[in-house]
């Protein structure tokens, strides 16, 4: 069996995440029992709520422990099987954690999906036909609920989630407006992804500006928002919110290093009879295959054409994983590993 080198949580940030939180290990990997599946891992997924699991506090998900292998997403092919489903080349999916092997108990439900690379890249499998995808589908059907025509906003619109939501908004005739960080991104959102408008939050930095901003890309309000930072944003989504506006809450990054987001005008939920929902997309296992055959659909005819942002080598991920939390990466942040 291979060594296998690892990154585990050593110890919990004060504030702002650093380099220093993680520690760099190698160990041996052990041999595999009857069941079990030895995955090589191609690429790691480096996501934002990876952040809020850093922390010791109440939080949607479990805390990762200390000194144990840092949570996260991957896919590879299998490198030895003692599992009948899975063989030696499968290309497979899971949630291998900061490390370059993983050994995965095949039995186990939902731990390791087999992929067909054909027509989708595998890296996809963890950006726009993986859980980010999934994550846009769930808050814009389930949530959203939008109907042709009407106006729906997406923050952090071109990473791998608002990417998704792009697309799968426009397949249902909706305007669909993004906000993003610099002019590179917002060309970005409109020449490639399909958005009718992006506002630049840099250009934008505070509650009145971005409401002036909204206002012009939203002329006739906002039906429909799905909410990945949180803070002012939000405050300004809820001044141009019609009446019985949705709102998909599924991430607060503004606030992830602790800092209070407190809202300015909660009044507005009820004069405008909104409905704001949070959720977690692993609670909602059923929906996942309808979801994954429409994103597969749009990425395989060219109608979401994702982009990635690749560091190289599993060293690369802290460094990678910070630039992530401030926006330094280009559509979905991922780790090469082979």
């Amino acid at each position: 069996m291979p060594s296998n080198q690892q990154i585990l949580l050593d110890n919990r940030p004060q504030g702002e995440a650093a380099t220093s939180n993680f520690k760099w290990v190698t160990t041996d990997t052990p041999a595999l029992k009857d069941g079990e599946v030895l995955v090589r891992h191609h690429y790691l997924s480096l996501d934002p709520y990876m952040r809020g699991r850093m922390n010791d506090s109440k939080s949607y998900a479990a805390s990762q422990p200390l000194g144990e292998v840092m949570i996260g997403g991957t896919v590879g092919e299998v490198a030895e099987s003692r599992h009948p489903k899975f063989a030696v080349g499968d290309k497979v999916v899971g949630m291998g954690g900061w490390q370059q092997y993983s050994v995965v108990d095949g039995n186990a439900p939902g731990m390791l999906r087999k992929v067909d690379t054909t027509h989708v890249p595998l890296s996809h499998y963890l950006g726009a036909v993986g859980m980010p995808g999934v994550t846009a589908w769930y808050g814009l059907v389930r949530i959203i609920a939008p109907k042709a025509g009407e106006t729906v906003v997406v923050s952090a619109a071109t990473g791998a989630v608002g990417s998704a939501f792009a697309a799968l908004a426009k397949a249902r005739g909706c305007r669909v407006v993004g906000i993003a960080g610099g002019p590179d991104k917002c060309k970005y959102a409109t020449e490639e992804l399909g958005f009718d408008a992006c506002i630049d939050h840099r250009e934008h930095g505070d509650l009145k500006s971005m409401s002036k901003a909204l206002k012009e890309a939203c002329p006739n309000g906002i039906d429909g928002h799905f909410e990945n930072v949180g803070g002012y944003i939000l405050d300004a989504v809820l001044l141009r919110a019609n009446a019985f506006a949705r709102v998909a809450v599924c991430g607060m990054i503004a606030g992830y290093d602790g800092q209070p987001l407190p809202l300015q005008n909660p009044a507005l939920i009820l004069v405008n009879r909104m409905k704001i929902e949070g959720f977690i997309v692993s609670e909602h296992m059923e929906i996942w295959p309808e979801a994954l055959k429409e994103l597969g659909t749009l990425v395989g005819s060219g109608k979401l054409r994702p982009r990635e942002t690749v560091a190289e080598g599993l060293a690369a991920a802290p460094e990678a994983f910070l630039g992530l939390l401030k926006g330094k990466n280009f559509g979905k942040q991922l780790v090469k590993l082979v």
